[in-house]
């Protein structure tokens, strides 16, 4: 006789932790428009202007740095300056449209949420509340 164990019968092992986490990253995709386009694309996004603010706070300071990413100083105020316009420009073009792109968002999921029910339906309804509730048959 061997000594070898039997193969249990409750079904295949749990998944590992790589196969977890493959499986959350696939399931990205039910996430709402504004959700998947931040994990997806907007991350990149801000990760390059959390990179460009870093960059220039040790080459030009943190002060200066903030003061040209939200415009309150030229980036030609600065020394060196190869590293402030692209600071400057994200702090001016990158960062207002992830904001912007977020706020419609929420705007438009609101306002499509006022909308999801046909006029008819919301008609048939109003006049079945306004029509008088049938009598009970007995009169006299």
């Amino acid at each position: 006789m061997s000594s070898a164990s039997a193969p249990s019968p409750g079904g295949p092992p749990p998944p590992g932790r790589r196969q977890r986490l493959r499986a959350r990253w696939a399931d990205r995709h039910a996430l709402p428009r504004f959700g998947l386009w931040l994990l997806s694309r907007g991350v990149i996004v801000l990760g390059v202007c959390g990179a460009l603010y870093v960059l220039d706070g040790f080459l030009i300071g943190w002060a200066n740095a903030y003061d040209v990413m939200v415009g309150i100083t030229s980036p030609a105020a600065v020394r060196p300056q190869w590293c402030a316009w692209p600071l400057s420009l994200a702090g001016w073009a990158a960062i207002p449209a992830v904001i912007g792109s977020a706020a419609g968002y929420v705007i438009t999921e609101q306002i499509h949420a006022h909308h999801a029910r046909e006029m008819d339906d919301v008609l048939a309804e109003l006049r079945r509340l306004a029509a008088p509730p049938p009598s009970s048959g007995s009169g006299a």
